[in-house]
């Protein structure tokens, strides 16, 4: 058996094949790279593919909690909120077009917003009359009056409720336009300036949004709202339209209606843009030198009433001490010696 072994281990036709065979495992090792790819580079791209999927919805996961953390109470609160309004249909009896324009001018975009403005015009009214109750018949105010005017009284209180949110509302909206155009022909010229250099409208009002948010919070929210619309919309030109709906400004409305003829038309944006800038720049100076023509007017009455007395008192009062310690405009005057008394 050992001779056999010893034999078989010598034989050269078996050693030519033993070698043949690593040879060939050898030349397959080798060549399988070239053949496969690059097993490490796979291995990195399944890694980072699936490092990317587990960041995500990590991302996704903190999100969603931090969301659900700061809108916990307020999500059940609009959600009692919402089924008083829906069981009660106040948006048929309360609400059209012009109140949903109008919590769009201040600021109020979506439902929340609307049920809100429903619900404490449901609420208010009452909670104005039952003060005014209260506060008449109650502590005894306005005791020595009639009765009928006391309850006129405490049904003007509840109708001061039923119109403290559209109050609220207009307030708030004719502020947000202010705003708005204080800053908007400085915002034109940089989205002029933006447009010049080659950057696209999205580009430009992303920019912009970034540059005057420090002037304007509200032009910038504005412009960051309609570069999302932009890009997620059919029509460009629903956006433009949207943002003239929002602001409710006619110079918004002019660059709005200019930006949709020049995608339309093919019309260079950039001098479109240069015209309306020049146009806002004119029209802030004439605003404010109306406001300046309108400034001696308005300060007559102060004048009259604050200054004129306090000048005629630092200047007729010195004048009026003297006279005082000299015995006033009648004082006594020394008396002429006649001739006979000389002798």
């Amino acid at each position: 058996m050992t001779d056999l072994t010893i034999k078989t281990l010598t034989d050269p036709v078996f050693l030519t094949a033993i070698l043949v065979g690593i040879a060939v495992f050898a030349t397959m090792m080798t060549l399988l790279p070239a053949f496969g790819g690059d097993p490490l580079k796979t291995r990195m791209k399944a890694v980072a593919l699936e490092r990317d999927e587990l960041r995500a919805k990590q991302r996704a996961r903190l999100a969603a909690e931090a969301e659900r953390r700061s809108r916990g109470l307020r999500e059940q609160q609009s959600t009692g909120m919402r089924n008083i309004v829906d069981k009660l249909d106040l948006r048929r009896l309360l609400a059209d077009e012009n109140t949903v324009r109008h919590l769009k001018t201040a600021g109020f975009r979506g439902q929340n917003p609307m049920t809100k403005f429903l619900f404490f015009r449901l609420v208010l009214p009452f909670a104005g009359l039952s003060f005014a109750v209260f506060y008449i018949f109650g502590l005894g105010v306005m005791a020595e009056k009639p009765t009928m005017i006391r309850v006129f009284a405490c049904i003007g209180a509840a109708y001061a409720g039923f119109y403290a949110p559209v109050v609220y509302v207009t307030n708030r909206a004719t502020k947000r336009k202010e705003s708005i155009k204080r800053a908007w022909p400085d915002a034109l010229d940089l989205m002029l300036i933006c447009v010049e250099s080659g950057m696209s409208v999205e580009s430009a009002m992303r920019k912009v949004a970034d540059e005057i948010g420090s002037q304007s919070v509200e032009l910038a929210e504005e412009f960051i709202l309609t570069t999302a619309e932009l890009s997620y919309l059919q029509e460009r030109r629903q956006a433009y339209e949207n943002l003239a709906e929002r602001t409710g400004l006619e110079p918004v409305k002019s660059v709005t209606q200019a930006l949709i003829q020049a995608e339309r038309y093919g019309t260079p944006v950039a001098h479109a843009l240069r015209v309306l800038s020049a146009e806002s720049r004119e029209a802030r100076m004439t605003e404010a030198e109306k406001k300046a023509a309108a400034l001696p007017p308005k300060l007559t009455v102060p004048m009259i009433l604050f200054f004129l007395p306090v000048l005629f008192a630092v200047i007729i009062g010195p004048a009026i001490m003297q006279l005082r310690e000299n015995g006033g405009f009648f004082g006594d005057q020394p008396k002429a010696t006649s001739s006979s008394s000389v002798e």
